[in-house]
């Protein structure tokens, strides 16, 4: 009788560990699209930049007046620590212990001042963003292109609130653009001249 019990036994246990992999092949996913990078990367987006703040002063006032408004939304918070946000000129302001809310926004000024849930300052003494063409990019704490907002004459190569599996490749698309570009106008540049 021992040895049947033995079987019996064992085949509870193996059924058992059958139906809690299997409830743990369903709940994982689910559990795991909440917190993956990627997740946060679809719902973490540049929604509004003022670049032209009102004023020719450079002025503490002047300067918060020009802002980036990231905003989540999602439901579930998102860490933005170490996350970057920079201009074309290579200005990058990074999050230093920060969490953004599900269902929040945050509004990063330029100038100083004290940080809040709703408000953070980058700390600097002159304006950040060109207010004639430039473009806002956020990036993850591992680099990746999260989002971006252009303004000014190179908007058309630019695409708001687009994540990119490979950033770097669409960068070189880019840059392989603007070469085209120049390439082309050498030429024509030089055939006026002959």
């Amino acid at each position: 009788m021992s040895a049947s019990v033995l079987v019996t036994t064992r085949r509870l246990t193996a059924a058992a560990a059958v139906a809690a992999a299997a409830v743990g092949a369903v709940a994982l996913p689910a559990a795991a699209a909440d917190h993956s990078p990627r997740g946060s990367a679809d719902r973490v987006v540049i929604s509004r930049v003022q670049y032209d703040s009102a004023g020719r002063d450079r002025s503490n006032r002047s300067l918060n007046r020009e802002w980036v408004e990231i905003s989540n939304n999602s439901r579930y918070g998102v860490d933005l620590t170490g996350w970057t946000l920079s201009d074309e000129a290579g200005r990058t302001y990074t999050f230093r212990g920060f969490r953004l809310n599900g269902q929040a926004t945050v509004r990063v000024h330029t100038g100083f001042g004290r940080d809040t849930q709703s408000d953070l300052y980058q700390g600097r003494r002159y304006e950040v963003w060109d207010d004639d063409t430039d473009t806002a990019t956020l990036r993850n704490d591992r680099g990746r292109f999260i989002s971006s907002a252009a303004w000014g004459d190179h908007r058309r190569h630019i695409v708001d609130h687009r994540r990119y599996d490979d950033d770097r490749r669409d960068h070189r698309r880019f840059e392989d653009r603007r070469f085209e570009d120049r390439r082309i106008d050498d030429r024509r540049h030089e055939g006026g001249r002959g």
